[in-house]
């Protein structure tokens, strides 16, 4: 029995001269409740007060070959899945209708815990959603070791709607480059449509270091030159928002959270181990994650601005750079020499700038305006990686920085044992005229 049944049996038991109702207000019951007790306890004694389920198994008990069996997928098949992860892929996938709180009953027994740690809330201002889907967009990227060391360290680049928490676009890249953000900002369009504000932090991919020099041209035109993604956004009609703190963008820094976990877990289900792996099965995880935690923004009409139907995607998602032609109608473009053709009537553009496109699959266009001047055919294996080039040849710190760089390792001198043919260091003795044995004498010496 326990201490609340013999507590009952004491009181009962020395109820002599004492009324129900008086019983009842002692013990917290029911009248009813206290004339039930006393007849259990006059017939069957103090053994009638204990709850007759006690010590008899619940017909709602989990078998113990489906709690093995639970036990035994997470130790194999589905180990480092947090337990709300683990719970949908034994429901949907192994056929197994337990609950939530099941699963986490049957690990937590047997020493497992939820891998997803919780920190304590703090105190943050909240922002409201943007009210139409397609209002705004938070992008991002995401250097972590997605493959878990069975292939290269990685970086997600991606964008998640503000008003939904639907993900717009999303790539693996190698590092957080620019390319990556223009391929992103494709997946985007092509999906979805072009929206009205980007939200991102101030990397160099997007903003300008304020304490670069400009150059002639950008003094000749008064203004600061946009970084290669802030001419796209430019063009696009797009208006960018910069974010002082990662808290700001807090989103897409939780989406990073999330997939850092789940994405994870399920590439390593997949024993994805190379970048063609990963965003293969990116593309599925993407899709599952919008159907579970997508909701409905508060104004059903979307933002997103549909492209026109003549838009040449490949002429706006590019590198370009602006070139002066040489008097003999050629471009030179970092070694490369673009012969230009003559103009409607035997024309001639020598001394006009020019815009030449570093396109994605490695051939150069060059433009006059709105004109098509020359071009140079792709090669036959199209460059993973394109990076934004500064004028002086170099690439710049817009993608640069952020790639992965090999520490310098001190190497240590191979230690010589000395001996007797150990040849000495010749020291280098000045000559008795060199600068360094000369009397220097001022004129105020001589004076």
């Amino acid at each position: 029995m326990s201490k609340k049944e013999n507590a009952r049996a004491m009181v009962l038991g020395a109820a002599a001269g004492r009324t129900n109702k008086e019983l009842a207000q002692a013990l917290g019951l029911s009248v009813r409740q206290v004339q039930r007790l006393k007849k259990a306890l006059k017939e069957e004694g103090p053994a009638g007060l204990v709850h007759g389920n006690r010590g008899s198994k619940p017909e709602h008990a989990l078998e113990q070959d489906v709690s093995q069996r639970i036990i035994e997928l997470y130790k194999s098949k589905y180990e480092g899945f947090n337990f709300s992860h683990f719970h949908e892929k034994l429901v949907e996938v192994e056929g197994l209708e337990v609950s939530r709180s099941t699963v986490g009953r049957v690990l937590k027994a047997r020493g497992y815990a939820s891998p997803k740690k919780r920190r304590p809330p703090k105190h943050r201002s909240r922002r409201e959603r943007r009210g139409r889907e397609g209002a705004m967009i938070q992008i991002d990227g995401s250097p972590h070791d997605w493959l878990e060391g069975r292939g290269p360290r990685l970086c997600l680049v991606g964008g998640i709607d503000d008003a939904t928490g639907k993900v717009v676009g999303a790539i693996f890249r190698q590092y957080e480059d620019a390319q990556g953000y223009f391929l992103m900002m494709r997946q985007v369009i092509r999906r979805y449509g072009i929206p009205e504000t980007v939200y991102h932090d101030r990397h160099g991919i997007f903003v300008r270091d304020p304490k670069e020099e400009e150059s002639l041209l950008e003094q000749l035109e008064g203004r600061r030159a946009p970084t290669q993604f802030g001419r796209l956004m430019e063009e696009l009609g797009v208006r960018q928002i910069q974010a002082n703190s990662p808290q700001a963008k807090g989103r897409i820094e939780r989406l990073w959270g999330t997939f850092q976990d789940r994405l994870v877990s399920e590439l390593r289900l997949a024993g994805a181990s190379t970048l063609e792996q990963a965003n293969e099965q990116l593309l599925r995880v993407v899709a599952e994650h919008n159907q579970r935690f997508h909701r409905l923004p508060g104004d059903p009409q979307s933002a997103f601005r549909k492209p026109e139907k003549l838009l040449d995607m490949d002429s706006f998602f590019c590198f370009k750079y602006k070139r002066s032609v040489a008097g003999d109608n050629t471009v030179s473009f970092f070694g490369t020499i673009i012969q230009i053709g003559p103009g409607p009537g035997g024309r001639s553009y020598a001394g006009c700038w020019v815009d030449v496109q570093e396109r994605f699959d490695g051939s150069l266009h060059v433009y006059y305006k709105d004109a098509h001047l020359a071009k140079t055919p792709p090669p036959e294996v199209s460059p993973s990686v394109i990076r934004v080039r500064h004028p002086n040849g170099r690439y710049t710190e817009e993608c640069q920085w952020t790639a992965p760089k090999q520490a310098y390792v001190r190497q240590k001198a191979a230690v010589v044992p000395a001996t007797s043919q150990t040849v000495k260091k010749q020291s280098c003795k000045p000559a008795p005229n060199h600068p360094w044995r000369r009397t220097w004498v001022t004129k105020s010496q001589t004076s």
